[in-house]
């Protein structure tokens, strides 16, 4: 049972619990927060501009999310994600917990919120950044140093989140895709990343999927035809 998921609206309170698949501590250590001042605070929205760090989600239900990396903020997990990427783990993952009005969270190949990647767990980041709509954080257990592969893209400020999850981008492009993502825990027809790359990897969206064709509405002349042969 390694990952926690982010808290839903009715665990918002004064500490941050664990979802009810995970044993709760009885204190978790939150790291100190680095200085406002000593992290940039403006997303740079050109993709083209600095295209390694700009990670590109191509999802099933359409259209292509675009996340800002910053490894300002959080420079092992911001590795960890592309390392993720290049790889080809996260293509064919489905969004396994999505909230409305919360937030969207995906990487875990099990689908089930409880997997990982073969990497070593990451040591946290914790940061000054706050849980706004379009941040992108990393999802954990109730240990603070347990952050692998799976985040989560947030709808709805959460700012009970802030110091907690490690922040480690921003959607600069498409947040109406990450909207229309299926809601659900699990969804019953859960969106799928089909792949994702790096805008610097200059991989074209797949092509989206062709709807069968429809069977022709036989009109009034094929039935009398049908009736007398």
């Amino acid at each position: 049972m390694k990952f926690r998921l982010p808290m839903t609206a009715l665990m918002i309170g004064a500490a941050l619990v664990a979802a009810p698949a995970f044993a709760k501590k009885d204190k978790e250590p939150v790291a100190t927060a680095a200085p406002v001042a000593a992290l940039p605070t403006v997303i740079d929205t050109d993709i083209a501009h600095d295209p390694d760090d700009v990670l590109l989600l191509d999802l099933s239900t359409g259209g292509r999310v675009a996340i800002r990396l910053m490894p300002q903020w959080a420079p092992h997990h911001v590795e960890r994600i592309k390392t993720l990427t290049k790889e080809g783990f996260y293509n064919g993952q489905i969004f396994h917990r999505v909230i409305d009005g919360f937030m969207a969270q995906t990487g875990d190949p099990t689908g089930t919120g409880q997997g990982g990647s073969p990497l070593p767990d990451l040591e946290a980041e914790f940061n000054s950044m706050p849980h706004l709509r379009g941040t992108v954080s990393m999802a954990r257990t109730n240990e603070p140093n347990s952050a692998n592969s799976q985040f989560f893209i947030v709808f709805y400020p959460r700012f009970a989140l802030d110091k907690k999850y490690t922040v480690f981008g921003r959607v600069i492009a498409g947040m109406n895709y990450a909207d229309a993502i299926q809601r659900g825990e699990p969804p019953e027809n859960p969106t799928k990343i089909v792949q994702a790359s790096l805008a610097s990897e200059n991989k074209p969206a797949p092509a989206a999927p062709v709807a069968p064709a429809a069977a022709p509405v036989p009109t009034a002349a094929d039935l009398n035809n049908s009736k007398s042969n």
